[in-house]
């Protein structure tokens, strides 16, 4: 039985999009798989719960935290470690793994965002990661994507053949809808996301100055800021600031409470690999309001609504008329849980697997 080391050295517990792919993928490998996994962990890893990962984790003293720490980690440790192990392949699912190893890597990258807007991701860690990640996908025996639109990010941007790159979409997060839109009290608009430029909630806090103070909903914004955060100063200057709650870093359990409350989900994206929040909002039974990128229509399909990305009006008009029109809603939330059948983390599992099958085979 082929053992797979899997390089958690990015998962702290805080890193959002990734290492909720990371626990749903691992969490739904098949138990006849016909492998055996081992992890190594960041620092931070050793205080969580992960009982969803199918296999030993063994330490490795680097902060993950502490990007520095992480890149050398990549670069100095993790093919030591896979030939400590006895690993015949190497699984680095955060963009970054192994730029030499004698043991063949799949890596997974979700976008290619710091290399098609670099003006996004600036500074002297952002070279470093770039590098890191052009270097790691070119060495890599199979790459591991999202979408088609990273796919074709990652041949254009990183010089990856399209013959080495396997796409696998994501799915929703939710067995079960939580249950059905509030009817009752303020509407409410949830919105995650952290505040890197191409998360773009600049545009949802000017929306939402464009509604009347009467009609206005709830804005809902989760994600940490370094300092002072951006969109809180935007909301103030706009007069809206008590409209906003702005509720940082959320659990999963609590992010579940925010779902319940949410009236419809908003993912105002200039970029993304895959989009998962939309279906994330779908899944939960609520209607989805998303900006007009090919990635979230590839993702959201017809049970999306999509409006511009940057045109606050047209985001006012669209949360006006999806929050005055429950049949709307009701339109938008059926077909958005028909569209969540279509994806599960089972099939992304087994795709996972056949990839890693690839890689062993050709390496």
């Amino acid at each position: 039985m082929p053992r797979i080391l899997v390089d958690l050295l990015f998962l702290t517990g805080r890193k959002g999009g990734m290492e909720s792919y990371l626990r749903r993928l691992y969490s739904a490998m098949p138990q006849d798989a016909g492998v055996e996994f081992v992890g190594v962990i960041s620092r931070e890893a050793e205080a969580l719960d992960l009982g969803w990962f199918p296999g030993e984790t063994v330490r490795s003293g680097i902060a993950g935290e502490d990007r520095v720490a992480w890149a050398l980690g990549e670069l100095r440790s993790v093919a030591p470690w896979a030939r400590k192990a006895g690993a015949a392949l190497v699984h680095s699912p955060a963009n970054v793994g192994p730029v030499r190893s004698s043991v063949p890597v799949a890596l997974t990258v979700h976008d290619a965002l710091p290399f098609a807007h670099p003006e996004w991701v600036p500074g002297r860690h952002a070279t470093v990661l770039r590098w890191l990640v052009r270097r790691a996908a070119r060495n890599a025996a199979r790459v591991i994507t999202i979408s088609d639109a990273s796919r074709d990010d990652i041949v254009r941007h990183l010089g990856v053949p399209e013959e080495r790159i396997d796409v696998i979409p994501l799915a929703g997060g939710a067995d079960v809808p939580v249950g059905p839109v509030p009817l009752s009290g303020r509407p409410t608009v949830l919105t995650m996301g952290n505040r890197l430029p191409h998360k773009n909630g600049e545009t949802l806090v000017a929306a939402l100055a464009e509604l009347p103070a009467e009609t206005r909903p709830r804005l809902v914004v989760t994600g940490e800021t370094d300092g002072v955060d951006p969109l809180h100063r935007l909301a103030e200057r706009l007069g809206v600031l008590d409209d906003v709650d702005f509720v940082g870093w959320v659990s999963a359990d609590a992010l579940e409470r925010l779902y319940a409350d949410a009236t419809v989900v908003a993912v105002p994206s200039l970029f993304e690999g895959f989009g998962l929040p939309v279906l994330e909002g779908m899944s939960r039974g609520r209607p989805v309001v998303c900006s007009d990128l090919p990635v979230l229509h590839e993702t959201g399909g017809p049970a999306a609504s999509y409006v511009p990305a940057t045109d606050p009006r047209a985001w006012a008009a669209e949360l006006s008329r999806l929050l005055g029109d429950s049949a709307e809603r009701e339109r938008l939330i059926a077909a958005g849980l028909r569209r969540t059948e279509e994806f599960s983390w089972r099939t992304t599992a087994e795709r996972t697997l056949a990839s890693f099958q690839r890689a062993l085979e050709e390496a």
